[in-house]
């Protein structure tokens, strides 16, 4: 059976929730916990941790939030052809599971999920946590891409990735350039590396792409 793990924010999505609440409730320059995990001041999981512990407002407010992530109004359907076609679809994400588990039951979609659990309060935010007891765990990141990639050429000879961002680099280096598709950060990164890939706009196009390459 081939496989597709994928990356959620700005992959599944067109944005990344963490970018939006960013912007929602920004944080001072000299404080930017983002701008710190860039320049090695500390983890993604802490910087995403910090930036969603800064959300103040209601549930119903956060998860329409969320929806302005715009999911892909195909991925639905584009699941479901991939899977009559006999491919599992895996969810790897360094984010949180709480906006993700959302997002993926309003569009109806079943799908093997990795990503950072986290329970939401009013009062002191998104408040996300280590996956400590998952086979996949990574200290810096929750969630490693590359152990799951690497799982998954264990299980399958056809493992395509599909990614936009910094945790999506090694996985996606990972298998072969024909399964490999980027967006954003990670297209900029392999094209830099002079590293073969399909580009993609909206994850729909990753489906018709490895559904034509099937034929």
């Amino acid at each position: 059976m081939p496989i597709l793990v994928s990356d959620f924010d700005g992959t599944v999505t067109r944005y990344d929730f963490f970018d939006r609440v960013r912007k929602r409730w920004p944080f001072p320059p000299q404080d930017d916990p983002w701008e710190k995990f860039v320049e090695g001041e500390m983890t993604h999981f802490q910087a995403l941790a910090e930036i969603f512990a800064s959300i103040r407002t209601t549930e119903a407010d956060l998860l329409d939030l969320a929806d302005s992530t715009e999911l892909d109004p195909s991925f639905a359907n584009s699941v479901r052809a991939l899977q009559d076609h006999g491919w599992e679809v895996v969810i790897a994400s360094a984010g949180c599971s709480w906006y993700i588990d959302f997002l993926l039951k309003k569009a109806g979609v079943s799908v093997s999920v990795h990503a950072n659990p986290g329970t939401f309060d009013p009062k002191r935010g998104l408040l996300m946590s280590l996956p400590e007891r998952s086979p996949f765990f990574s200290p810096s990141k929750g969630v490693n891409k590359v152990a799951i990639v690497q799982d998954a050429l264990k299980r399958s000879d056809g493992v395509a990735f599909a990614g936009d961002g910094r945790p999506d680099l090694r996985p996606a280096l990972l298998v072969q350039p024909q399964l490999r598709f980027a967006r954003g950060w990670l297209a900029e990164a392999l094209s830099e590396r002079s590293e073969q890939f399909h580009p993609f706009e909206r994850w729909s196009q990753i489906a018709v792409q490895l559904l034509k390459a099937q034929c």
